[in-house]
């Protein structure tokens, strides 16, 4: 699936992005809050998982930034 995209995301920094991501996809199911704040955490959340799924973050390839060992 993603594997077009090269990586530009170091093994840490993509394992804290999903930890990160999950627990704000789980702090936006538990806590009753306003529908738009839910809608922010969740679009956060899913772009943290996917970013660090993936390996490959397009902010740091519009910038030609790489934390990824080379």
């Amino acid at each position: 699936m993603f594997t077009d995209l090269p990586m530009n995301l170091s093994t840490l920094e993509r394992f804290v992005r999903i930890i990160i991501g999950g627990v704000i996809l789980m702090l936006a199911a538990y806590f009753e809050m306003s529908t738009l704040l839910i809608y922010v955490l969740v679009s956060i959340g899913l772009i943290l998982m996917v970013t660090g799924l993936s390996g490959y973050c397009p902010i740091y390839g519009s910038l030609k930034y790489s934390s990824a060992k080379k």
